[in-house]
């Protein structure tokens, strides 16, 4: 009984391998594919860096946007058939979504509306617009100062007067 079953465990190990075997062999064969574009972050100001990673990419490659020139694409070391790239936003890049199109092995893949570029940012003016605090702006604040200052001198000269008797 026992090496019956002895015999059937080894059968089925041999049945698994067999199966598996010429699996591996076909695979090792294999030119890869390029899948999986990410693109970090997703959201990105005109002129800023974007991160891009692309499995299926073992040796490397290229990457190309209507917003950043060519950018090419390394191998990250432990990482099977991945690669990345840092690519720069054109400063003048118009806000929207945009494709991103990546060349390895002989073959590409285009992954749409891979991230998106938002408006730059007004720095420098705190973030405003205009030109600077308009006549009402002024007589607002003119007459809150003022305020101010009346209520504090009335209120500091009642507190004196109320020491003194």
């Amino acid at each position: 009984m026992r090496n019956t079953r002895a015999l059937a465990a080894a059968g089925a190990a041999v049945a698994v391998l067999g199966v598996a075997a010429p699996a591996a062999v076909a695979d090792s064969g294999r030119v890869p594919n390029p899948s999986n574009i990410v693109a970090l972050p997703s959201v990105i100001a005109a002129g800023g860096q974007l991160t891009i990673t692309v499995d299926g990419c073992p040796h490397g490659g290229t990457a190309t946007s209507k917003v950043f020139p060519k950018t090419n694409l390394t191998p990250i070391h432990g990482a099977n058939d991945t690669s990345k790239g840092t690519a720069t936003v054109d400063a003048n890049a118009r806000p929207g979504p945009y494709d991103i199109t990546v060349h390895c092995s002989g073959k590409s893949l285009t992954r749409p509306a891979a991230f998106t570029v938002i408006g730059g940012v007004q720095g420098g003016i705190g973030g405003s617009s205009t030109s600077g605090a308009t006549p009402t702006d002024i007589a607002i604040g003119g007459a809150l100062v003022t305020a101010a200052v009346v209520g504090g001198g009335l209120f500091w000269m009642r507190r004196r007067a109320e020491k003194q008797v």
